[in-house]
């Protein structure tokens, strides 16, 4: 029997579950129907189907769920407009300073960068992550993860990602491989390149149907699919048996708005939202504001990383669960010396609560990687990728953040780089086989474009 993961309706009830109680949403009454029937207790792609009884129920609790009111309603709003009356320090929109091409590169060489020292680890418990660092001399992580010299029980307790083993460990790095963290960035480079700047999110829809291959999606992407294919047209996509929707999906898909919108990171949130209130809402579609806020204002390189960072906190509603995150990350990092210290503190407030790839806890990890390392490259990427969690997209977006600020590919570290050999496989067959200089010269033309 096909079991497909992030869309059987007895899979995601406990993962609604778990988000009702983020939103400050009472399931206990819901969660006790569900176990009195007999419904798995584990969330998760399940290995055997279910009753077409249970499977009905589930269809039945999730939508009573949704209906459940929040405590968070007020203060986390997904309407631009709303967002936007929230944010007192709502940055002014500027003239776009035209980018430097080698800065974009830059960009688009340490998004990949990052992603690849994440990938094999992606999967990992933060203790697997560290002990397979460690058991290859490799604690502080200062390079890309090896199977090298790591006992073979240790590979058994803790194995590397399926696809990640085979093309992102030191010995056998031979390009960038495909990877949803980059294909989603080559699929709004695509977005602009046929709609331009003032795309509508029904665009997006309309493009991930022509172009993205459904069996490469995952969680609040595969549930969208989903949803457009079952004729629920958006923003409802976003919400539609969605437990996903506060994920890093929407974040993983930002940098290219920041990168198209230099120096103006209004627009560049802006951009975001209309992209990301097709998968996502509220601390989801905030997390892709930030970061293409931030990266937006990295691009012309007269900011520091503390001023980009600050500049991505303004776009977020003060009293939201995630800009509550990256206040304490922030100021975290700023204070504790040694950055394992800020992944476990990070760790103690998260990890008991929330999913590997919830938007909260990976979007605050970034923020304290890149304030920790004051935005040096290998700092960054290292950091990020060693406090666990969503370690690819983590990776991928502090990488494209530091690598903006270092402004030329020749300012990354030749061990990093030599690897990738400027060529990027996708899923996105417009793309594949390309390199990071064509990609850059791409999305200078969009940023450029009137």
């Amino acid at each position: 029997m096909l079991r497909l993961s992030w869309v059987q309706p007895e899979d995601l009830l406990g993962h609604e579950l778990r988000q009702a109680r983020l939103d400050g949403r009472e399931p206990k009454a819901v969660e006790a129907r569900w176990r009195a029937a007999g419904g798995p207790e584990r969330p998760g792609a399940s290995a055997h189907g279910v009753s077409r009884y249970l499977r009905l129920l589930a269809e039945d609790l999730l939508d009573e769920l949704a209906d459940l009111p929040g405590r968070f309603a007020e203060d986390e709003p997904t309407d631009l407009a709303r967002i936007t009356s929230l944010c007192l320090d709502w940055p002014a929109e500027r003239a776009a300073t035209a980018p430097a091409p080698r800065a974009l590169e830059a960009a688009w060489l340490g998004r990949a960068i990052g992603c690849l020292l994440g990938r094999p680890v992606r999967n990992l418990p933060l203790d697997g992550v560290r002990a397979l660092a460690a058991a290859a001399g490799n604690r502080p992580l200062t390079g890309y993860f090896t199977a090298r010299g790591v006992p073979e029980d240790l590979l058994a307790a803790h194995p590397w990602d399926r696809r990640g083993a085979a093309t992102c460990l030191a010995e056998n790095i031979d390009g960038m491989p495909a990877d949803d963290d980059l294909d989603h960035a080559l699929l709004n480079l695509l977005l602009l390149r046929r709609h331009g700047r003032h795309f509508g999110t029904d665009d997006v829809a309309r493009l991930w149907l022509d172009e993205l291959p459904p069996g490469r999606t995952a969680a609040a992407e595969r549930v969208a699919c989903r949803n457009l294919l079952c004729g629920i047209e958006p923003p409802r996509t976003a919400r539609h048996r969605n437990p996903f929707r506060e994920w890093t999906g929407a974040l993983v898909r930002a940098d290219v708005h920041g990168w198209t919108n230099p120096g103006d990171p209004a627009a560049a949130a802006g951009q975001a939202h209309r992209d990301a209130v097709l998968t996502h809402t509220a601390n989801g579609v905030y997390a892709a504001m930030f970061t293409a806020a931030v990266i937006a204002t990295a691009v012309p390189g007269t900011h520091d990383v503390h001023a980009c960072l600050r500049a991505g906190r303004a776009v977020v509603p003060p009293r939201s669960r995630l800009a509550a995150a990256v206040d304490h990350a922030v100021r975290l990092a700023r204070t504790t010396e040694d950055f394992e210290d800020v992944v476990d503190e990070l760790h103690a407030r998260y990890a008991a609560t929330h999913h590997r790839a919830h938007a909260v806890p990976n979007t605050a990890l970034i923020a304290a990687a890149l304030t920790h390392a004051d935005g040096d490259f290998a700092g960054s990427i290292c950091r990020a990728v060693s406090g666990g969690w969503a370690t690819d997209s983590t990776g991928a977006t502090a990488g494209s953040v530091a690598g903006l600020l270092a402004g030329t590919p020749g300012a990354l570290p030749e061990r990093w780089r030599a690897p990738l050999k400027n060529r990027l496989a996708s899923t996105i067959a417009e793309f594949d086989g390309s390199g990071f200089d064509t990609l850059a010269h791409l999305t200078h033309l969009e940023a450029t474009r009137p």
